[in-house]
């Protein structure tokens, strides 16, 4: 008997307002989104209010705990903002049958303790209201409005699809230099930049990891030369190692260790860990980075096939033509940034007459979009040192 196909949920719109660097954006999203934009423009901080939400239901985290450790309402709120404005994110998420299912919504400000406030939390399904806050209860004690009803058990028992959702988003942006020093991963968990990215493996079940590893090793026997094996190995101290067997001139080959891995191997490695490990939303931070060019133009099919098989949704910041390169690329994928005076902005590429044109005409998507979000006076910094 062929098994349903199990529904995945996604984020389907996100609504900000005075959200860092954006006073307003209003935005259907898809199973990819290609962040593109100058150095500045907000990519990073786009990513960061799912990240927000996640924090908000997390063990150890909370509302508070998600605002303080952003600095605060202060450095949340966006500087193009009217003063003392709310901080408004609304997200909607839905499944291929309904992108409608849950609408979450949540405006905050700061008391005059400067403590993060609940001015506004909502949340409905199907189109209906169920949760409204502040309700009757918060009026009678305004120290409530310190605390989502989405983080506590005992209040989202009706609305436990969505935080449980909201928990299964995941950030990656591996640093090198951190995986090289396992001593750094001391007292971390699910460090998003790599600090313990070996720690995050060796936790993983034996069979699933092995067979995550073998996945792995086949990718990079393609993409490294002379990449032969991978696997998890501990030294004396019980602190877990990436082993990598390369070709040799000596018939057994050569064994290296995480430390001397280059950093696209490294990057690669985070890389292909991250799209196997989990099934929620994947927060991705340029993943080109020290990457061959021709590896950088197969990672949107990669992900293509990824959503295929486990409908898993993909945001991805980036500057790189190569990675655009892709035909398959909608132009409802390609999120485009501008830096403006009151805010930055954000548009789907099919909003612009002129990008669909220059692909009638026959350009890529990258030389469609690359230009136009690029800053007027880059040139300049070629008289940089006269």
């Amino acid at each position: 008997m062929r098994k349903s196909r199990r529904k995945v949920f996604q984020f389907t719109h996100i609504y900000l307002e005075n959200w860092r660097n954006f006073v307003n954006v209003d935005l259907d999203l898809q199973g990819r989104a290609f962040l593109v934009g100058p150095n500045a423009s907000g990519k990073s901080n786009f990513l960061d209010v799912f990240r927000f939400l996640r924090d908000i239901v997390s063990i150890g985290g909370g509302f508070q705990e998600a605002v303080r450790k952003r600095g605060g309402v202060s450095r949340l709120r966006c500087l193009a903002s009217r003063r003392y404005s709310n901080i408004v994110v609304l997200a909607r998420i839905g499944s291929d049958e309904n992108a409608s299912a849950w609408e979450y919504e949540l405006h905050f400000n700061q008391d005059n303790l400067r403590r993060p406030i609940i001015k506004k939390e909502r949340v409905a399904t199907e189109g209906s209201d169920i949760l409204i806050r502040p309700d009757n209860k918060d009026k009678g004690d305004p120290e409530r409005l310190t605390q989502t009803y989405l983080e506590q058990v005992y209040a989202n028992q009706d609305f436990r699809e969505v935080a449980d959702f909201f928990a299964l988003v995941r950030y990656l942006h591996i640093v090198p230099q951190l995986v090289r020093e396992p001593d750094r991963s001391v007292g971390k968990m699910n460090d998003p930049f790599g600090g313990d990215f070996l720690e995050q493996i060796a936790r993983t079940p034996e069979k699933t990891r092995n067979a995550r590893l073998r996945r792995i090793r086949d990718a990079l026997s393609v993409a490294v030369p002379q990449f032969q094996e991978l696997e998890l190995w501990r030294d004396v101290r019980g602190t877990p190692h990436l082993r990598g067997k390369y070709e040799h001139w000596r018939p057994q080959g050569a064994w290296q260790m995480e430390d001397q891995f280059s950093d696209g191997t490294l990057r690669l490695m985070g890389l292909l860990w991250a799209v196997l490990d989990g099934n929620g939303p994947l927060l991705l931070e340029e993943p080109e980075l020290s990457l061959h060019p021709e590896v950088v133009r197969s990672i949107p099919q990669m992900f293509a096939r990824l959503q295929r098989r486990s409908g898993r949704q993909v945001f991805i910041s980036t500057h790189s033509s190569d990675l655009l390169q892709d035909n398959g690329i909608g132009l409802d994928e390609a999120l485009l940034l501008f830096p403006e005076d009151s805010g930055t902005s954000v548009r789907a590429a099919s909003a612009f007459v002129e990008v669909k044109t220059l692909l009638e005409g026959g350009l890529s998507l990258a030389e469609a979009i690359i230009p136009k979000t690029a800053p007027e006076n880059a040139q300049q910094l070629m008289l940089f040192g006269e």
